[in-house]
């Protein structure tokens, strides 16, 4: 407890807590009683872990064995990490008491130097929310090396489009085609893709499909969703009839697809270079699919059918409709 008396000319504070004792003078009252203040919730706050020999790698590995797993993003944010400690072996050595700005905007500008500004954007996306973590909840460091440092802008919202003649050559690269059971895991993979084109579902949803998530008779898939851990409640995706279509002579397998989301991303990018369309990925499909599904129903109903929240973002990031193609509509 603090206590605060007159003592000759000035103001004597004297603070015990758990066994320590401090005692210092002020001249005035009110100096007495903010340092007595502040005294006291130090000598309350619980002990902090020894710094002085932890590095920022320390912290990167404990973040990436304790914290990312718990992330829809878990396999592409491990393997930033890994990436880091990797390429930037004198930085990630470096102790975290005396990490400071300057270090990371070297840092920032070599990555630069090499990639896009999203790119470094994302990265210093994690590695904030990695020393965030270590800061106030682990208590490994006192500093903010980010404040002051300028960060590079976010990539723009991409507004790429799969057409129909890219996906039908897609389909026939590898032999493919609607309604029949896929006969290899590439086959699995365009199958996959073929899905999401039909549903707006993300990729770790479709695959998720099956006898257990598949109601095609009240036409809805219930799945497990990169939110849910902040929702409780899986996601429940109605189905139009195209989808129905797609699904409905496998519906009664226990599970759709035998790939994982690691096999589909490998195997979908082999093919779309192959056919030179590297400015397409798959998580276009998901827009594509939302951008069609726009021409028919509101954006409250395509807000349900996508999963979003925040129509925001659904417009900005996944509407992609051309003005050109809106101008056809009304010509």
């Amino acid at each position: 407890m603090a206590s605060i008396g007159k003592h000759g000319d000035g103001w004597r504070a004297q603070v015990f807590v758990k066994g320590k004792r401090a005692t210092r003078v002020f001249r005035t009252q009110r100096e007495a009683k903010a340092w007595a203040d502040k005294a006291e919730a130090e000598f309350r706050a619980p002990p902090k872990t020894p710094a002085s020999t932890r590095t920022l790698r320390d912290l990167l590995e404990r973040y990436r064995d304790e914290v990312t797993p718990k992330k829809e993003t878990s396999r592409t944010e491990t393997n930033r990490i890994n990436a880091f400690l990797r390429d930037f072996p004198e930085l990630a050595d470096k102790l975290l008491q005396n990490l400071d700005t300057p270090d990371l905007a070297v840092w920032r500008d070599k990555r630069l130097s090499e990639v896009k500004s999203g790119t470094v954007h994302r990265d210093i996306t994690w590695l904030r929310a990695a020393i965030n973590k270590a800061r106030l909840e682990w208590r490994w460091l006192d500093t903010k090396p980010f404040d002051g440092l300028e960060i590079p802008a976010d990539s723009p919202e991409r507004e790429s489009v799969w057409g129909w003649r890219n996906i039908r050559a897609m389909f026939d690269n590898v032999g493919y085609r609607p309604g029949r059971k896929p006969q290899n895991a590439t086959q699995e993979a365009i199958f996959a893709f073929h899905v999401a084109l039909r549903t707006g579902m993300r990729s770790g949803e479709v695959l998720q499909l099956g006898a257990r998530t598949l109601d095609v008779g009240r036409r809805v898939a219930v799945v497990e969703h990169k939110t849910q851990r902040y929702t409780g409640k899986p996601r429940r995706v109605p189905l139009l009839s195209p989808a129905v279509r797609l699904l409905k002579p496998f519906a009664v397998q226990e599970r759709i697809f035998t790939i994982d989301d690691a096999d589909r991303d490998a195997l979908f990018r082999k093919v779309r270079d192959r056919l030179m369309l590297k400015h397409l990925d798959f998580h276009d499909s998901r827009a594509t699919a939302l951008t069609h599904m726009s021409r028919k129903v509101p954006v409250q109903v395509l807000s349900r059918i996508s999963g979003h929240k925040d129509i925001r973002i659904l417009v900005n990031r996944y509407y992609r409709e051309s003005a050109e193609d809106i101008a056809k509509r009304f010509a």
